[in-house]
C-alpha cells in the first residue's frame, strides 16, 4: 500500500449470505415481469443450459451489448416495469450491469467463484420474485432458500452454485453494484445467514408498489480504468497474496510484485493515462505475468482459484484497456505478447496431449468422463466446458454470428486461442481436487457440443488426441428424444424463430430448417448432421491421434476397457470398477430395449438415414482407429 492514497480490494463479505432489511410485494414484480413477451428472453451470455436472462441496466441501454465498460442506462425492458425501478431505488446504491436472470426446472449454476474484474469491486444483489422453497443457493458449503421479495446478498468470491430442483423455472432480480451510502447501511443492519441480525432489532423495510412514484436512478458511468493506478495495482496485488494459500514461491513472488509495483509508480509519473506511454506499460505487465507465471504456477487461492491467473484476470487484463477492449467473457488477452495461455510451435508446453471425448449427445460420454476423471494422471474442469468455450464472444453462438456450435481452424485466431487455454487451465484439478502442478499438464474434455469443433480444438491443442465414444444409433435417438421431453437439456430456449420444445442438446448448422417439424424428424437430422461432420473431420486427423471405445464395450467390461484406453492415451489407470455408477445426467435405468418406446415414430427416420448410419459403423469398427491394446498391456 502506498502512503496517503485510498485503495481499492476485492469486495469480501462477513458471512457467505447477508439479508437486507427490505421486502419487496413479489406478486406485483412478477405481474410486470411475466408481461414481457417470451420472445424477449435470451440465453445466458456463458451457455449455461437451462439458464436465459433480461437485460434491466446495460450499455448504453442496449439489451444485446453485455459489455461493462460504458454508461449503465436503462433497457427498454425496465422502461417497462416501474415497480421494478422503485425496488432499485429503494437499494440507495449506484447501480451496474443488472439482469432478470431465469434458472428452469431441474437446471443449475455449477459451483464457481467470481473472479472477472468488474465483479471484483461489486456486491451481488438477489430478490427472488418467482422462486419456491426448492431452490437452494450454496455458498462456502452454506445452504439457503432466498423467498419471494427479500433482499439478499451473497460472498461471490467464495465457490458457489444455484440447484432449482422443481419443474418450475426460478426467476431473481441480480444487481452488480459498488453500493453507496444507504446501501452499506442496509448491510450493516442486515442479518446473515443464520437469521441472526447484525444490526438489533430486525425490522425490515417495506417497499411497497407506488402510482406516482418516480424513481430516480444512481448508475454506473465509470467502471474500467484506461491505465490502472499505482494504489490501485499496488492493492489488488496485495490482495492476491495475501489470499494464497501457503507456499514456498510466495516470498520471491511478494519480490517481484514489490519490484513491479515501483516501476508501475515511476510510469504513471512519467505518463499517467497518456496513449504514447501504453507501450511501456504493456511491456511492465507482460514481463510481470511471466515472472507470475514461472513462480505461481502451483499457488492455489483460498476460494480454489488458481494464483497466476486470477493475478492475469483481476490485474494484467486490464491494467491497460483502450475503450472496447472489455467483454462480458472477461477472456480476451490485453496484450499480443506471449504467455503461459498462448499456444507453443513444436512441442506443447503447457498441454501434453489432451484428451478430448467426443460422440453424439446422449451416447454414455458422462459415464466414460467420469470414470476417465479418476485415473491419475487425468485433470479436468469437472464437468462439461458450455461457459469455458461458449464465455468467448467469438465461440457464442448467439454472439459469433455463425448460428450453430460448429466452429473450424479458421475460428482459433491467436487471441481466441490464447483465451481458451487461459480459461481451460484456470479451472483444471486432478482427481483429488488439486490445481495443476508445473506444466504441462493433461487435460481430459468432454462436452458433447465438441463434436461439432474438432478442427478448431485440434488448432487449440496441437497435440491433442480425440476419444470417439460409439453407441448404436436407434439406442442414441432414443435417448435423445427423453432428453428432449424432459425439459433439462435445454441449451438454447430462446433460440430466434424455434417453435415448439425449447431447443435442447447440440446447436447443429442447418437447425432452421428444423422449425415446425416433428420431434423424431428434429432429433434424427441432429445426430446425422453431427456424426457425419465429427466422422469426416476425426478421418482427417492422423491415426495416432484418434481412438475409438464402443459403449456397449464400457458397460461389459468397464475396468478392462478403460483402463486399457487410459493407459494408451498415458493417462495412468490404478482403479478397480466393477459396475459403473450411473451419471448424474442419466434419466432412467439403462435398457438395450430402451429405445423401442418410440420405435414406431424413428423407424422411418432409421430408415431413411441407413446410409450415413452405415458410414458411421464402418468408421467405429475400423482396425485403424481401434484401441491399441498391444500398448495399453
Amino acid at each position: 500500500m502506498i502512503a496517503g492514497r485510498s485503495v481499492v480490494l476485492p469486495m469480501k463479505l462477513a458471512a457467505p449470505f447477508i439479508q437486507l432489511p427490505l421486502l419487496f410485494d413479489a406478486d406485483a414484480l412478477s405481474a410486470e415481469v411475466l408481461a414481457i413477451d417470451e420472445s424477449c428472453w435470451m440465453p445466458h451470455p456463458q451457455g449455461f443450459p437451462g439458464n436465459s436472462m433480461l437485460p434491466m441496466l446495460a450499455i448504453n441501454g442496449d439489451p444485446a451489448d453485455e459489455s461493462y465498460q460504458g454508461r449503465m442506462l436503462p433497457t427498454p425492458f425496465l422502461e417497462r416495469c416501474p415497480y421494478l425501478q422503485q425496488v432499485l431505488e429503494s437499494l440507495g446504491a449506484t447501480l451496474g450491469r443488472t439482469r432478470l436472470m431465469r434458472l428452469s426446472g431441474n437446471a443449475e449454476v455449477t459451483r464457481h467463484a467470481d473472479q472477472g474484474y468488474y465483479w471484483a469491486d461489486r456486491v451481488r444483489v438477489h430478490v427472488p420474485i418467482v422462486t419456491q422453497p426448492t431452490v437452494r443457493f450454496e455458498c462456502d458449503q452454506v445452504e439457503v432458500n432466498m423467498a419471494p421479495g427479500e433482499c439478499w446478498i451473497f460472498d461471490t468470491w467464495r465457490q458457489h452454485s444455484v440447484q432449482n430442483d422443481s419443474e418450475r423455472s426460478r426467476i431473481h432480480l441480480v444487481v452488480d453494484t459498488v453500493g453507496g451510502d444507504r446501501f452499506w447501511s442496509l448491510v450493516a443492519h442486515g442479518r446473515d445467514y443464520r437469521r441472526e441480525p447484525f444490526g438489533a432489532p430486525w425490522q425490515p423495510e417495506s417497499i411497497a408498489p407506488l402510482s406516482d412514484a418516480s424513481p430516480r436512478l444512481m448508475l454506473e458511468s465509470a467502471n474500467i480504468p484506461t491505465v490502472m493506478t499505482p494504489w490501485e495495482v499496488t492493492s489488488r496485488i496485495g490482495f492476491l497474496i495475501g489470499e494464497a494459500q501457503p507456499h514456498p514461491n510466495l516470498q520471491p513472488i511478494r519480490q517481484v510484485a514489490a519490484r513491479f509495483t515501483r516501476h508501475w509508480q515511476a510510469l504513471w509519473a512519467q505518463f499517467g493515462e497518456r496513449e504514447d506511454g501504453w507501450p511501456e506499460f504493456r511491456r511492465a505487465i507482460d514481463l510481470f505475468m511471466q515472472q507470475i507465471r514461472e513462480l505461481g504456477s502451483q499457488i492455489v487461492l483460498r476460494n480454489e482459484l488458481t494464483f497466476a491467473s486470477t493475478m492475469f484476470t483481476l490485474v494484467a487484463k486490464v491494467a491497460v484497456t483502450r475503450v472496447g477492449e472489455t467483454s462480458s467473457s472477461d477472456s480476451a488477452t490485453p496484450s499480443a505478447a506471449p504467455s503461459a495461455g498462448a499456444r507453443v510451435r513444436g512441442r506443447d508446453a503447457q498441454f501434453e496431449r489432451p484428451v478430448i471425448v467426443v460422440s453424439s449427445p446422449r451416447s454414455g460420454s458422462t459415464m466414460l468422463f467420469e470414470a476417465m476423471m479418476r485415473a491419475p494422471s487425468a485433470h479436468t474442469i469437472g464437468a462439461e466446458s458450455h461457459a469455458v468455450i461458449e464465455g468467448i464472444d467469438a465461440l457464442s453462438p448467439a454472439r459469433n454470428g455463425l448460428g450453430s456450435n460448429r466452429l473450424t481452424a479458421a475460428q482459433a485466431t491467436p487471441e481466441v486461442v490464447a483465451a481458451l487455454r487461459e480459461r481451460f487451465f484456470a479451472q483444471l484439478r486432478d482427481r483429488d481436487g488439486r490445481a495443476p502442478g508445473a506444466a504441462p499438464v493433461r487435460m481430459v474434455e468432454k462436452t458433447p457440443k465438441n463434436s461439432l469443433r474438432v478442427p478448431f480444438l485440434a488448432e487449440v491443442f496441437p497435440e491433442a488426441e480425440f476419444v470417439y465414444l460409439h453407441r448404436d444409433t436407434p439406442s442414441v435417438l432414443g435417448s435423445m428424444i427423453d432428453a428432449w421431453e424432459s425439459g433439462k437439456f435445454r441449451t438454447y430456449p430462446n433460440l430466434p424463430g424455434w417453435q415448439g420444445t425449447p431447443w435442447s442438446l447440440l446447436l447443429t448448422p442447418g437447425w432452421e430448417r428444423l422449425i415446425g417439424r416433428p420431434l423424431a424428424e428434429i432429433v434424427a437430422e441432429q445426430w446425422s448432421s453431427a456424426l457425419q461432420l465429427l466422422v469426416q473431420d476425426l478421418a482427417a486427423l492422423p491415426p495416432e491421434r484418434v481412438h475409438v471405445v464402443h459403449y456397449a464395450d464400457i458397460v461389459a467390461q468397464p475396468n478392462e476397457v478403460i483402463g486399457s484406453l487410459c493407459r494408451t492415451l498415458g493417462l495412468g489407470w490404478d482403479q478397480k470398477v466393477a459396475d459403473l455408477p450411473l451419471s448424474r445426467f442419466t434419466l432412467s435405468t439403462p435398457s438395450k430395449e430402451k429405445w423401442r418406446r418410440h420405435e414406431a415414430v424413428l423407424a422411418p427416420h432409421l430408415h431413411r438415414l441407413r446410409s450415413v448410419i452405415d458410414a458411421v459403423e464402418a468408421f467405429a469398427n475400423s482396425d485403424r482407429f481401434a484401441l491399441d491394446s498391444a500398448r495399453a498391456a
